[in-house]
């Protein structure tokens, strides 16, 4: 028999980290616990006491498993607060990966004075502001880099595709992004030039680097433990760093080999 219970976290202080004079919400099944969820109103109790990192765990298992208004409002709050804190200690990688988070809850949101919205598109623009400010003294090809792969997962995002890593390496190999459409995983490989003058960005895709990215492949498949079919795209982008208006080229299932 299935029953949920109230209970004081001490008693659970070796799967719970929460402080012990907050109470939890448990689900317990044959005398065995399984799921701890904090309510929003104990979630916010976290959040007003500084407990950003608690508040947010405890949020993330809450809003798996309750999707309704008051949930989604405080998984917003509590993802923007550890969003702002991300960039503050400059943790760029995890930031991008909170913002496409609230990117995607953001349209079901109950915002109805548009102050969630408000709020978004000013975190969105200091995001913005301080990864330009990450690209201050770094050589010109690596700033263009960063930039293309930058409007690249952004292209993907708007496309559907759920962006699973950024930047993954394994020793001298890495992978520019590692995305989902549907059920296939798409491992994506972004060029980007100024201009074609010396040829477009595809002309980068040697022999040399095709190799390098099916090693990078298989090892991340092997190591993930990948059974969903999964393919290789190229996104080539033509543009001066900054412009507004680029050429993006979206290449599905580019023959790696």
């Amino acid at each position: 028999m299935c029953k949920y219970f109230w209970g004081s976290s001490k008693k659970y202080e070796r799967i719970c980290s929460l402080p012990r004079n907050i109470r939890i919400f448990a689900l317990k099944f044959n005398n065995k616990i399984y799921l701890l969820v904090m309510t929003v109103k104990q979630i916010y109790e976290l959040r007003q006491k500084g407990h950003i990192e608690e508040a947010y765990d405890a949020v993330r298992k809450l809003y798996a498993i309750d999707k309704g208004a008051y949930s989604s409002i405080a998984m917003f709050w509590v993802a923007v607060d550890v969003l702002r804190k991300r960039m503050r200690e400059g943790r760029m990688d995890e930031a991008y990966k909170i913002i496409l988070a609230i990117k995607r809850m953001l349209p079901n949101l109950p915002d109805k004075d548009g102050r969630m919205h408000s709020t978004f598109d000013s975190c969105q623009r200091h995001f913005e502001n301080s990864q330009n400010a990450c690209f201050y003294g770094a050589p010109e090809h690596i700033k263009l880099g960063r930039w293309g792969e930058y409007l690249a997962v952004n292209y993907l995002t708007d496309k559907g595709y759920v962006i699973l890593e950024r930047d993954w390496n394994s020793g001298h190999r890495d992978i520019d992004i590692v995305a989902q459409d549907g059920d296939v995983v798409v491992f994506v490989e972004v060029k980007t030039r100024s201009n074609s003058d010396f040829g477009g960005p595809l002309t980068a895709m040697t022999y040399a680097k095709r190799k390098n990215l099916c090693h990078a492949i298989n090892h991340y498949v092997k190591y993930h433990h990948i059974d969903n079919p999964f393919r290789f795209d190229v996104v080539a982008i033509v543009g001066e760093l900054g412009d507004k208006e680029v050429k993006i080229e979206h290449i599905e299932d580019f023959p790696i080999m």
